[in-house]
Formats: structure tokens, sequence, C-alpha cells
């Protein structure tokens, strides 16, 4: 699951962020609790770059930058036995309480030279 924030120029206060990660984390606490959990981290901006293809020539900026119009904040990975089983999991994130934020559910690629 893929935690997207709409705005990345909304910068919230300590206070908001502070709270907002206990939820997060009691959020993930209660997959934890059901043995669903895999793994799951923020994608912070720090030291971050992205590399684009401008012709042969590949370029390297630092970013991305909250300027953009849409961020990743983060994802989860859950042992779920359904996309259905993945999206319940997914209308109880915190995230969502952010106007226009959105969780995108995936299933993994099995490895088997299909995906």
């Amino acid at each position: 699951m893929i935690m997207r924030h709409e705005d990345g120029m909304k910068v919230a206060s300590p206070e908001q962020i502070q709270a907002w990660m206990k939820q997060t984390m009691d959020w993930i606490q209660g997959i934890v609790a059901q043995n669903k959990f895999v793994s799951g981290t923020g994608l912070p901006f720090d030291e971050a770059r992205v590399v684009t293809n401008k012709g042969s020539k590949k370029i390297v900026t630092n970013g991305p930058f909250g300027e953009i119009k849409e961020t990743i904040g983060g994802f989860i990975i859950v042992k779920a036995n359904s996309v259905d089983e993945a999206v319940e999991f997914a209308k109880g994130c915190p995230v969502l309480q952010g106007e226009g934020n959105s969780m995108e559910v995936r299933k993994i690629a099995k490895g088997d030279g299909i995906h």
C-alpha cells in the first residue's frame, strides 16, 4: 500500500505530525496484531534524488521536494488473502484524514517472469 499526499506544500505543525505519527503507529500495530504486517517505512525528502533521462543523458537532480503536486509519504506491505482485504486495511490508514490524500493498493509481483 502506497501512502500518497495530495499537496506537498502543506506543512503540518510539529504537534500535528506527532499526533498523526501516533495514529499511524497504532494503525500499524493493529495490522501487526493480526499477523499481517510484513514491512513499511516513511519516505523522507532528506538526501533524495531524482534520475531522469534526457535524450541519451541521465540527469540527477535533488528532490523530490514538497513543491510538487503529489508526494509519496511512505509504504506498507501486508500479508493479505485478497486485494479486498488489503483495501480494508488501507481504509483505516490515518493518512486518509488529509483532504485529497490516498492509499494505493497493489499486489507485489510474484517474480514468476510474468510480472
